[in-house]
């Protein structure tokens, strides 16, 4: 029973990290939009769900080239993702 209890902080601490990090992102992703001059309200932000993104693996592995990855840091953070913006608003690219 303790190992399964052991597992389950694990997963939980796991989650809140990943969480955090997405978290971290948007706000710099809306700082980035919002000194553009775009409007960003905040009333729409209160529908953006950090847990639910498809940064966040579920259900399996993700093989990541970490040396790649760190390469990629500025910083100490990786860069934002273009967004690209469409006549119903702005649209992120998910897969640059």
């Amino acid at each position: 029973m303790q190992d399964q209890t052991e597992q389950a902080w694990c997963l939980t601490l796991l989650t809140n990290a990943v969480i955090t990090w997405t978290t971290e992102y948007y706000g710099m992703a809306i700082g980035e939009l919002r000194g553009q001059g775009r409007d960003v309200p905040d009333e729409l932000l209160s529908y953006i769900a950090p847990g639910h993104r498809e940064n966040i693996n579920f259900f399996g592995f993700i093989n990541v080239d970490i040396e790649a990855e760190l390469a990629k840091l500025i910083g100490g953070w990786r860069p934002l993702r273009p967004a690209t913006v469409t006549d119903a608003g702005t649209t992120f690219m998910l897969h640059p």
